[in-house]
């Protein structure tokens, strides 16, 4: 007897910067679609804004090159982004072709960008990244709890999901929970 594969979907976007707010609608059609409560598909969105800016933003370039994506220099390139339904989670997973993995820091309260990985590693179960498959890039992926207990880190290290090769990166910082609160405050805000 087989099982029923676990819902997946897939969808390539231009590396522009309105592609962030397509993910999102698109996410947020897609999980609705599938019975996902609408607590978790907002935690969901907001992962998925989080790993799609990451793309648009930090596409491959060449050393020291630093272009706008509205400049008429920029180079525009696609990223994919997916979603699947996986035991207990929804996994959202961002293929980009910039093999440099991502960054987790944790900012200071001033710091106007680089929270990025820091609120994916707080909003997500689980998180992670791995070297692309047969096409240049990285995949980066992050995991959101089907119920709401299971989020905000409650592993203490990067971890791989099943079939992948190893993530690597280092151990996730304790959260800030004033510094979390303001961030979240200024997404709501968006």
């Amino acid at each position: 007897m087989s099982q029923a594969p676990h819902p997946r979907d897939t969808l390539t976007l231009a590396g522009t910067p309105n592609a962030v707010g397509l993910a999102r609608l698109h996410a947020a059609h897609v999980l609705s679609g599938w019975g996902v409560s609408a607590e978790v598909v907002e935690t969901v969105k907001l992962i998925v804004s989080e790993l799609t800016t990451n793309a648009v933003r930090h596409p491959k370039k060449k050393e020291g090159e630093e272009v706008s994506p509205f400049s008429s220099q920029f180079d525009v390139q696609t990223f994919e982004l997916a979603l699947e339904l996986v035991r207990d989670a929804v996994r959202v997973s961002v293929w980009d072709r910039d093999a440099r993995p991502p960054v987790l820091t944790e900012p200071g309260v001033e710091a106007t960008s680089g929270r990025g990985v820091f609120i994916v590693a707080m909003m997500s179960s689980r998180w992670g990244h791995y070297p692309a498959w047969g096409r240049s890039g990285k995949v980066v992926w992050a995991e959101a709890g089907l119920s709401p207990v299971s989020r905000g880190g409650e592993n203490e290290g990067l971890e791989q999901p099943p079939g992948h090769p190893p993530a690597t990166g280092s151990r996730q910082p304790r959260p800030d929970p004033h510094l979390l609160g303001r961030v979240l405050v200024g997404v709501r805000a968006l």
